[in-house]
């Protein structure tokens, strides 16, 4: 039944990527909200087909530690439901990405029109500035700004070294920045066929303090959000366990 579901469910998530790119292409000529929009759109039917066919939701915890107005959300980065979920819970979310997502067909179109903040990490110092001013300009506009500061996907339990240039946006981007937990690869493994049924856990923690130097601060973020994730992915593989025991 699992496997039957996960199948069913990446059918479903392909046609419907399929249909709403089609969508997406119509609105590049109008304003990048409408695109934003449709964007959203395709996060939250995303979202309800996990639910239907796979049983898999998710709760969020935290949320009031946000500060007012615009907010770096430094995340954890699993799975790749974790490129959708800001999309629900924020109306106008910038993500930072990787200047090679704009080779996907389509997709990166669409990225563009959104005004997502690219990284070009060969690009030396001057990558880095351009980086950070489009990082300042999202900000400036209202809007929360996405960044998963390992560049890539770990495993539950596993992780990788963090950028600097997350420290960049932090000293110079004018906005705090609030560390992000999660567990969804223990649902929705990296380049794993299955999603299992249950609860994904993402969870915001205290802002980081301000005027931190650069190693103190990459310390200090990487110790919160690495220690939060390993207990949730605890709790996620026990709850797993215990319904499959």
């Amino acid at each position: 039944m699992l496997a039957f579901r996960s199948l069913l469910f990446n059918v479903f998530f392909y046609v419907w990527l399929a249909v709403i790119l089609v969508a997406m292409m119509a609105a590049l000529p109008f304003p990048r909200r409408l695109m934003q929009n449709a964007v959203r759109v395709w996060a939250w039917v995303t979202q309800w087909g996990l639910e239907i066919i796979v049983g898999l939701d998710y709760r969020v915890v935290g949320l009031d530690r946000l500060p007012p107005g615009p907010v770096i959300l430094a995340s954890k980065h699993q799975s790749a439901w974790d490129t959708h979920v800001y999309h629900l819970l924020f109306a106008d979310a910038a993500y930072v990405m990787k200047k090679e997502l704009l080779k996907i067909p389509l997709w990166g179109w669409v990225a563009r029109k959104c005004q997502s903040v690219v990284v070009d990490r060969s690009g030396g110092g001057a990558a880095l500035k351009q980086m950070v001013r489009d990082c300042r300009k999202a900000l400036t506009d209202g809007r929360p700004l996405v960044i998963f500061p390992e560049g890539t996907r770990s495993k539950p339990g596993d992780h990788h070294p963090y950028f600097p240039g997350v420290y960049a946006i932090y000293a110079r981007g004018g906005a705090p920045v609030v560390p992000v937990a999660l567990n969804s690869g223990v649902f929705w493994g990296r380049r794993d066929f299955k999603k299992y049924p249950g609860t994904i856990t993402i969870e915001f923690l205290d802002p980081m303090p301000a005027g931190l130097g650069r190693k103190e601060f990459l310390g200090q973020l990487e110790e919160r959000i690495e220690s939060a994730s390993r207990r949730l992915v605890e709790a996620a593989q026990k709850e797993l366990a215990e319904k499959s025991g």
